[in-house]
């Protein structure tokens, strides 16, 4: 137990960092969230179809692990809103997720150039499934792949 609270407490540059960071309330539909900012600035779509997307994203260091590698949550956190985002019905609430599997392949360090694909597996009234894959835009190269299910609200056939 003590070597799991010493791995994670914060040296003092990092608790520094931490102590500048400013949150202000967020406004809906006014200004972008902390978490859009922090988390998602930075992902430029290219392409969408039906059942399909693919982005880019240049991997930044507020996303690093203390050894300039893209932390494994933001992986996680890439697959639930890309795969999110393949079966997003506008009009309709978001889905939320029901389960992930991530493989984490390789890893990506800061500033290295992301491609991210995402396609429906399938769906079956307001459950869905999704596959995302993460590789390095340069090498080719497997970072993670995840699969990813979702439940919500379905559109009307009415």
């Amino acid at each position: 137990m003590e070597k799991a609270k010493e791995f994670l407490e914060l040296n003092e540059e990092e608790s520094e960092s931490v102590s500048r960071l400013t949150i202000h309330p967020h406004r809906v539909g006014v200004e972008s969230s902390f978490y859009e900012d922090f988390a998602l600035r930075g992902i430029r779509v290219d392409r969408v179809e039906p059942g399909f997307v693919s982005c880019t994203f240049k991997v930044p260091p507020r996303l690093a692990d203390r050894n300039g590698n893209l932390a494994n949550g933001a992986i996680a956190n890439l697959v639930d809103d890309v795969g999110a985002s393949v079966v997003h019905v506008e009009g309709l609430p978001m889905k939320v997720s029901v389960d992930m599997s991530i493989s984490f392949v390789s890893t990506a360090k800061v500033n290295d150039e992301l491609e991210i694909t995402a396609r429906v597996l399938g769906q079956n009234g307001g459950y869905c499934g999704t596959t995302v894959l993460i590789k390095n835009k340069a090498t080719g190269e497997i970072i993670a792949e995840g699969r990813h299910s979702l439940f919500g609200k379905q559109a009307s056939k009415m």
